[in-house]
């Protein structure tokens, strides 16, 4: 512990010193000058105690004390009113380190890899991080404590070297059985910690799901309150047998410190008695010896019990800094080759593309993607078909970037630019994802709009604009405070909206990123059907502007206009082409014409007999497929 301690404080200093270095050069001046006076006190303290043991009368005795008694109320004054000065700075300092520690590791978790936030250790890790940036602040007042504990040590034991050398080691041998204590006890909290972390997670999320407003309807509906309740105390009893397994443990190492320490101070006192008996001590150096033992005593036990606690954060505030690390050894490049400008890119196509995702279990695990070779022309409306697990949305991830195909997995090329060399900020910016499940914001209704392009102030033009290109506009007339409404429930002010209204919400962001490319994942899947045809017809308004569409969905007549559709089975490229080409009986794998005659024969079936030759299936301006 002692070894490591310039390390931990060093770790300290240097968060503090970000913070607020001005904060933390009044805290140091003021525990050296507190170590300073407290020297002083203890020197003039045994002045007074010579002049008064000393021969001559009460009075003479007396007068000849009153300037070392002086000096003793002085530093005394000047420690304490250093002390307030310390306590003000160390207030004022420990909430800044905890945003500056706080805003380090989000800073850096929000630019790591996709893979990384994926990866259930370096998840494991960032949970213990999240403690270390609450363990970073209280590590400057253990900083503190431990500098001021230390200097006054130093003070007492020089006091104490002077008195007579056999004192100091008495003095240090009191102290060494709380410090094994101490740590011992820190240890075994630190690998409980990290034994049971993710446990009282989960056991924090078990009681999250009893009040959660998404979750509220089916608790009540399907009795789940219960099963959760029973769930939780499972873990909960299992929380308090580890916490009664510490306790048992830290009651047997203390008592044996306690007994240790109690055998420390009678050597020590017995030490002393010793030497008044012999004499070698005169009587007013043993009373002031008897104080600077008490002082020196108090000082290290308050110091070894500050760097316990120093060490006890440390190790929470080292995983911290391995967090960092990890998350700067996995970050996404901040710089790559340009891509072509938008106004010349001609296609992003993929060539050969294999991809298996970061932790997939098995000796040889299976990629998601095999050898995928196919094109995104721009300006286009390109579809992606096919099954739930036929690769689609890990296709998209590559596309946006997200991902990078595996080593000697093939090529995503913008134009002839290498994806994996380019600039992957710039494809994020090229790119607008409006997905199935996109995220509900927290926030106004303006800022859920407006956050598809966070780089530039809010336009609120342009929000209403966007929300009246997705039908947004009429949820937006509903809401008490417009665009300034809060979209959440469970905070004042905040208001609720439907699934439906939140996809137009979410097709208005879009809109408002003005992407090259736009991605549409089921976009109108809560949508009704006059709201879902409106959407596809902006969809192709969109294509006629110059902007590349890339549409998924499993309603196949929606694909019916697209330029180019891909249909994706098994991670593989089953077939491509347009429309007519797909339902050509004679082309192809015949996949796209199979599904796509499932589904109509599924609506036909409800559909009243056709009059005049009219086709119920096949929707307006479609071929009719052949039998």
């Amino acid at each position: 512990m002692a070894k490591g301690l310039p390390r931990m404080v060093g770790m300290g200093v240097r968060l503090a010193h970000l913070a607020d270095a001005r904060a933390l050069r009044v805290v140091l001046g003021a525990e050296f000058g507190r170590g300073v006076t407290q020297a002083i006190g203890l020197v003039a303290v045994n002045s007074v105690l010579g002049h008064v043991l000393a021969g001559g009368s009460t009075n003479e005795r007396l007068a000849r004390a009153v300037p070392a008694l002086v000096v003793v109320a002085v530093t005394a004054l000047l420690g304490s009113l250093l002390r307030s000065a310390s306590t003000a700075a160390t207030g004022a300092l420990e909430p800044k380190v905890q945003r500056v520690a706080t805003e380090r590791y989000l800073g850096l978790v929000h630019r790591v890899e996709l893979a990384a936030i994926e990866d259930d250790e370096f998840h494991r890790l960032l949970d213990a991080a999240r403690y270390g940036a609450d363990s970073a602040r209280r590590m400057i007042r253990y900083c503190t404590n431990t500098l001021n504990s230390a200097i006054s040590l130093i003070a007492a034991a020089g006091v104490l070297t002077v008195l007579h050398p056999a004192l100091l080691p008495l003095l240090v041998l009191m102290t060494l059985p709380s410090a094994w204590s101490s740590l011992t006890i820190s240890k075994q909290r630190y690998v409980s910690f990290h034994t049971f972390v993710q446990h009282a997670r989960a056991g924090h999320l078990l009681g999250q799901l009893l009040t959660l407003q998404e979750a509220a309807a089916e608790v009540r509906v399907h009795g789940v309150g219960p099963f959760l309740l029973g769930h939780f105390r499972n873990m909960a009893e299992t929380s308090e047998r580890e916490q009664t397994r510490l306790a048992r443990g830290a009651a047997r190492v203390g008592l044996v410190a306690d007994g240790a320490g109690g055998v420390a101070t009678l050597l020590t006192y017995g030490a002393l008695g010793l030497l008044l008996w012999n004499g070698a001590m005169d009587l007013a150096v043993a009373g002031t010896a008897v104080l600077a033992i008490r002082t020196g005593a108090a000082s290290l036990d308050g110091l070894v019990s500050q760097i316990t606690e120093l060490h006890q954060e440390s190790l929470f505030v080292a995983d911290y800094e391995r967090l960092c690390t990890e998350a700067e050894a996995r970050a996404i490049p901040a710089t790559g080759e340009a891509l072509p400008p938008p106004e010349e890119l001609r296609e992003v196509r993929f060539e050969k593309v294999t991809f298996t995702y970061p932790g997939s279990t098995g000796e040889t695990p299976l990629p998601t993607l095999h050898e995928v070779s196919l094109s995104f022309p721009m300006g286009k409306v390109i579809a992606l078909v096919g099954e739930n697990g036929s690769g689609k949305s890990t296709l998209i991830k590559l596309l946006a970037g997200l991902y990078l195909p595996d080593r000697d997995g093939g090529t995503i090329r913008w134009d002839d630019v290498d994806a994996a060399r380019a600039d992957r900020g710039e494809i994020f910016s090229r790119v607008a994802l409006m997905s199935q499940s996109f995220y509900h914001w927290p926030f106004t209704f303006r800022v859920n709009v407006g956050i598809g392009r966070p780089a530039r102030p809010i336009d609120d033009r342009a929000v209403e604009a966007a929300a009246a290109y997705s039908g947004a506009d009429s949820v937006l007339a509903e809401l008490p405070r417009g665009l300034g409404t809060l979209l959440a429930r469970g905070y004042r002010g905040g208001h609720q909206i439907s699934g439906g209204q939140w996809q137009k919400i979410g097709i208005s962001r879009a809109k408002y990123a003005d992407a090259q490319i736009l991605v549409v994942d089921e976009p109108t899947s809560a949508l009704d059907a006059v709201a879902e045809q409106r959407v596809f017809d902006q969809i192709r308004a969109l294509a006629r502007t110059g902007q590349t569409i890339v549409l998924i969905t499993h309603r196949l007549h929606s694909v019916r206009h697209a330029d180019v559709i891909h249909v994706l089975k098994d991670g593989r490229v089953a077939e491509s082409g347009t429309f007519a080409e797909l339902m050509d009986e004679g082309a192809g794998t015949g996949e796209f014409r199979s599904a796509y005659l499932v589904q109509a024969a599924a609506f036909a079936d409800d559909l009243p007999a056709p009059r005049d030759g009219a086709d119920p299936v096949a929707p307006s301006g479609a071929a009719r497929p052949r039998p």
